[in-house]
């Protein structure tokens, strides 16, 4: 990412999961903070997400998932951004994620994972970090 464009984030709600208030939450205060947001919406599938993401040539993805499915649909996401020479992009994952499964998900190229109770500001920061060091 260039110093003097607006970092371009991708908020995905992957699954069948219908509880969008904290991806909602987290895409607005990206935008406050001065990011462009392109929201997903719900139930999209890996392919939808990674495809989004190709086409907005993004420079983060976050996603929301708080139906227990992202050991399924996390290495998906993963596989389809390295067939698609994105493993450059950071991915943050938020919701609900047991921290036993923490680890892997960082073991298949997860940035960060951001629990219940994050601050806003905490994962913003770390956002703007991560893109500065790109």
């Amino acid at each position: 990412m260039s110093l003097n464009t607006t970092p371009r984030i991708l908020i995905g709600k992957p699954g069948l999961d219908g509880h969008d208030r904290g991806a909602k939450v987290i895409a607005r205060a990206l935008r406050d903070a001065g990011m462009e947001v392109i929201y997903t919406g719900l139930r999209q599938t890996p392919e939808m997400i990674v495809e989004a993401a190709l086409q907005e040539d993004v420079d983060a993805i976050g996603l929301s998932i708080l139906s227990g499915a992202h050991t399924v649909l996390l290495p998906r996401i993963m596989e389809l951004l390295a067939e698609n020479d994105m493993t450059d992009v950071p991915i943050f994952l938020g919701g609900i994620i047991p921290d036993e499964d923490i680890p892997k998900m960082e073991a298949i190229g997860v940035t960060a994972v951001f629990g219940p109770g994050t601050s806003i500001e905490h994962i913003t920061t770390f956002i703007q970090e991560t893109l500065a060091r790109d």
